[in-house]
């Protein structure tokens, strides 16, 4: 009997370099993403709506303050705050509620807020291939302690004064008052107010499940806002839309005047108007729900 050669088939396996995990916190500089600017701001006490999409990305990589992006972790991806942020985050159309780890930069879309992973999505009842109407409120204690708990976070150096370059010296007392030979006490020392002591959360935040009530609200386009209310008419005659109108808001004890247009019927018309609002030069035009 006799041999008979097989062709070898060789197997060659693509090797992809995995990086290794660094957590660590970013602000970053402005950045553009879908011809919009974004300009990174830290806000510890965020509070914002808008809508809000499941991410289909399930690439390995990490996220943008170095942490391994994981569909199945309580996260989410915002364009402008400080990474890592903790925030609570409800579902304006069923009320459920969950506490998400802010620690990517997302969504590089203009028309929604925050992308979220699958599991986060599926906690909110928001189909992974939908949007839902979402309220982010970012949760200043918890923040701030994720934030510290890790490089790079900034830090306010506070200096004492060296006590060789404090001077003191005893002073007569008053007229009409009576001297003795009492003893001196020490000036008081005022304490100044300290941030409460939270413990950094951890990185994967447990699953709990609020349920709020429902509150879907009505979408909006919030476009600019003036301090003259002639420049807010321009704008809005400059829309065209009957729908649109000017409101007056107070920001501090700065009365100003703002531009929006809605409500809307549905999210199509939303982003619809969106688009046409960015392409009329108001770069800072953006859906909300009111």
């Amino acid at each position: 009997m006799g041999w008979r050669l097989l062709p070898l088939t060789l197997v060659t396996f693509a090797c992809t370099p995995q990086q290794s995990p660094n957590p660590h916190y970013v602000l970053g500089a402005p950045y553009q993403a879908h011809n919009v600017w974004y300009y990174p701001k830290e806000s510890f006490d965020l509070d914002e709506t808008g809508l809000a999409r499941v991410t289909n990305n399930d690439t390995p990589r990490l996220t943008t303050d170095g942490e391994v992006f994981d569909q199945s972790a309580l996260a989410a991806g915002h364009p402008t705050i400080q990474l890592p942020a903790i925030a609570r985050l409800t579902n304006l159309d069923n009320g459920r509620e969950v506490m998400v780890r802010i620690n990517d930069r997302g969504t590089g879309d203009p028309h929604r807020l925050v992308e979220i992973t699958a599991r986060t999505g599926a906690l909110l009842n928001i189909p992974a291939d939908g949007v839902a109407r979402v309220r982010l409120r970012v949760l200043p204690d918890q923040s701030h302690a994720a934030a510290d708990a890790l490089p790079g976070a900034p830090s306010l150096a506070i200096i004492a004064a060296p006590r060789g370059d404090i001077q003191s010296a005893d002073l007569a007392p008053p007229p009409g008052v009576r001297q003795g030979n009492g003893r001196a006490l020490p000036a008081a020392s005022v304490a100044a107010p300290e941030r409460g002591v939270v413990a950094a959360p951890p990185m994967r935040l447990p699953e709990v499940v609020t349920q709020a009530k429902a509150n879907p609200g009505q979408l909006m386009v919030r476009l600019d806002t003036f301090e003259e209310y002639q420049y807010a008419a321009v704008q809005r005659a400059k829309m065209g839309w009957n729908n649109t109108r000017i409101v007056s808001v107070f920001e501090g004890r700065t009365h100003r005047f703002r531009v929006e247009v809605g409500p809307m019927t549905d999210v199509a018309q939303a982003d619809a108007v969106l688009d046409h609002a960015l392409s009329s030069g108001i770069p800072d035009a953006k859906i909300v729900v009111e």
